[in-house]
């Protein structure tokens, strides 16, 4: 097509749509036009300051693997050198992202850094980002520095540690989690047990950090909505009825994409339902363990910082691999870490692990009547439980070597019996959700609606603490903007 006028194309230009123009000399002496373009998208081979320094707009950025993109907002003045147009584009595709937590966010983004063209909007009933806010105690542990290795790492995951094994971290691990917010200005730092916070050690950094990308890169970030429905209309596209809460009214929108970010919301799960996913019941992981011992009572805020705890599961008939089984007994691996002991029991990093892996065992139970957990460490706080069954006037040299290696083994190992969990606001994940099976791992599409895509917790996969809760989530959500920034610009390869 030979190259026109710009002022010929300005009036061939309709609000709404985006043209494409290739500039095919150097960006000097550009003349000067004024745009009413709802969206002018100029691909440019030159650099991003040399272009900038000859228009007179406020440009926004984006990456993607053809071009280097510029969008030029409504409004604003811009200015272009003798370019070929290319011709108008496809008309928009549409995702909608459900959920403005983390990987709703982050999905978002790099589905609109992967297709610029593409619209995308999220939404979500409350705050964005809520929960990464409050996570880490108000520091937000983003990833773990420490097992960077796919199938390592896939080790801590008591609910996907066999899927995830495969090609799920190499697509986007905990080096490139660090990589992308180190490059977007969050810097991040490794604790010593592999821990990774921001160097503020305010999860404010990240937070703004997503937020701010998401608004650079164009994605519409809608609070106050929910999707009450989903369906698929004749033509192939989500028909979903979202209603906006504070209004009490209801709007149908149709989408190209759906991308479930729901965390462990129930609103999820009924949209997965509804589309033909199965729901693998969902439960608490990650909880402290309710014990009544006197012997603790005294003990409430005493930190021990290396306790080897096992747990003690009976009569659990339908036993997991992780687990061994005798005579219908289960003894969770041990667990190795800080233990705190509360005012109602024991929590702690090590208890909140072992909760993870025996999370649907105790669920079975209803959290009671389950020995547990046995505690291996050196606790001389203990000392008055130990020597209880000692005579007090017994002389230490005639206590017996059977008495001896009893007390011994006690001030290693002192047994506990479980009688509930913590309360609701302690449980910081859920167990459960669609099924793994039911959803490609390399691309995160559903295997029974095509263009229906899921990240995060909604799905049947949860980590231990340490950061690798996060890590499922900024993974899952990265392969499955990928992919659908892929379909829509139709350069996908099955």
């Amino acid at each position: 097509m030979a190259a026109r006028p710009l002022e010929a194309l300005s009036s061939k230009l309709a609000l709404g749509t985006s043209w494409i123009f290739r500039n095919p000399n150097n960006s000097s002496s550009l003349p000067r036009l004024r745009s009413n373009f709802n969206s002018l998208v100029i691909c440019c081979a030159q650099s991003v300051h040399q272009f900038l320094s000859f228009v007179d707009a406020k440009a926004e950025p984006y990456t993607s693997p053809h071009h280097l993109i510029f969008v030029l907002r409504l409004g604003r003045k811009c200015c272009l050198d003798k370019c070929r147009c290319l011709g108008p584009q496809k008309p928009e595709k549409l995702l909608v992202v459900v959920g403005g937590g983390a990987a709703g966010v982050f999905g978002a983004i790099r589905a609109k850094d992967v297709a610029p063209h593409l619209r995308v909007v999220v939404i979500e009933k409350g705050k964005l980002l809520s929960k990464v806010k409050v996570s880490g105690g108000g520091r937000c542990n983003v990833t773990n520095g420490h097992h960077v290795d796919g199938k390592i790492l896939a080790e801590h995951y008591p609910r996907g540690h066999k899927e995830l094994k495969g090609s799920f971290f190499k697509m986007h691990g905990p080096l490139d989690t660090m990589s992308w917010f180190n490059d977007h200005g969050a810097q991040l730092k490794i604790e010593d047990d592999g821990r990774v916070f921001p160097v503020s050690d305010s999860s404010s950094t990240i937070v703004n950090c997503l937020l701010d990308q998401a608004r650079r890169s164009g994605v519409e970030l809608q609070t106050g909505k929910v999707l009450m429905h989903a369906s698929r209309s004749g033509s192939g596209r989500f028909v979903l009825s979202i209603e906006k809460v504070k209004m009490a009214t209801v709007e149908t929108v149709e989408s190209d994409y759906l991308l479930i970010a729901t965390g462990s919301s129930r609103q999820g799960f009924e949209i997965a339902a509804q589309l033909g996913h199965s729901i693998v019941q969902p439960m608490p992981s990650l909880f402290t363990l309710k014990i009544e011992d006197k012997h603790l009572l005294d003990l409430a805020g005493v930190t021990f910082p290396k306790v080897k705890a096992t747990l003690t599961l009976q009569n659990v008939r339908n036993v997991p691999q992780f687990v061994q089984t005798l005579l219908f007994m289960t003894f969770l691996v041990p667990k190795v870490g800080p233990m705190l002991v509360t005012h109602w029991g024991l929590s702690g990093p090590v208890i909140l692990r072992l909760s993870a892996w025996g999370a649907r065992d105790l669920f079975g139970s209803n959290y009671k009547e389950t020995k547990g957990p046995e505690l291996l460490s050196n606790a001389a706080e203990f000392g008055e439980k130990i020597l209880e069954g000692v005579n007090e006037d017994v002389l230490w040299a005639s206590v017996s070597k059977t008495t001896l290696s009893s007390i011994a083994l006690l001030m290693k190992q002192c047994s506990f019996t479980i009688v509930g969990k913590g309360q609701f606001k302690d449980e910081f994940v859920t167990a459960g959700g669609v099924p793994l099976t039911e959803i490609t791992l390399s691309t995160m599409e559903s295997r029974k609606e095509p263009g229906l895509f899921f990240a995060g917790e909604v799905l049947n996969v949860d980590g231990v603490t340490g950061g690798f809760n996060f890590q499922n989530a900024w993974s899952g959500a990265y392969i499955a903007g990928t992919r659908i920034g892929e379909v829509a610009l139709g350069v996908a390869c099955d």
